[in-house]
Parts: C-alpha cells; sequence; structure tokens
C-alpha cells in the first residue's frame, strides 16, 4: 500500500477536512468535517458535500465562514498542521471585501 487513503498522494492531493484543518482554517479535523458535509462549500464551483473530496493545487474554494464567505486558492498542499505562517503560504486568501454593518449602512445612507 502506498500510504493512508488521505496522505498526500502522487497527484498531491489531500481530503478536504485535512486541508481546512491543517491550514488553520478549521479549529478541529470535526469542524472541517462538519463544513465538508454541510453542502455549503465549493471546490472550482462545484458543491462537495464529502470530507473526502480531494483537494489539489490550484484549486479554488469557496465556503462560509464566522459570518462571511471566504474564497482561497490552495497554492500548496500542507505535510502537516504547522504553524500559522507556514498554513498561510499554502493558500491565496481571494476573499471579497468584508461588507460589515458599517459598509450597509455607508451604502444605504448614499
Amino acid at each position: 500500500m502506498a500510504g493512508a487513503p488521505d496522505s498526500p498522494g502522487p497527484g498531491g492531493g489531500l481530503r478536504l477536512d485535512r486541508f481546512l484543518w491543517f491550514v488553520r482554517l478549521a479549529r478541529t479535523r470535526g469542524f472541517a468535517q462538519e463544513t465538508a458535509e454541510t453542502g455549503h462549500l465549493r471546490i472550482d464551483g462545484r458543491v462537495v458535500s464529502r470530507a473526502h473530496a480531494m483537494v489539489r493545487v490550484g484549486n479554488v474554494l469557496s465556503f462560509p465562514l464566522h459570518g462571511r464567505v471566504r474564497v482561497i486558492r490552495v497554492e500548496a498542499i500542507p505535510a502537516r498542521r504547522g504553524p500559522a505562517s507556514e498554513a498561510r503560504a499554502c493558500y491565496t486568501d481571494l476573499s471579497p471585501p468584508d461588507a460589515g454593518p458599517e459598509a450597509a449602512g455607508r451604502q444605504a445612507g448614499d
């Protein structure tokens, strides 16, 4: 056997739940699994509802997190859950600017 089914393979992929946990977008792997299984997460625009979906370099993930939509592009597949600086190097944040209550109020008042 080449390795565990959720370890990086020859194609450079990693399970979605492990990726979210490794790059510190999810505090626990259980939360990452729940996030993936809700059906609100997309990989390259395709709705994903399973935690074992494979993530590869170049994929764009979009999902709700902490009251806003996060959009990230996968830049590297991490080998472990390392420090935050190492985790941030694995993705580029493409999220739209935060439109909080102040921004909504300014737009309504214009």
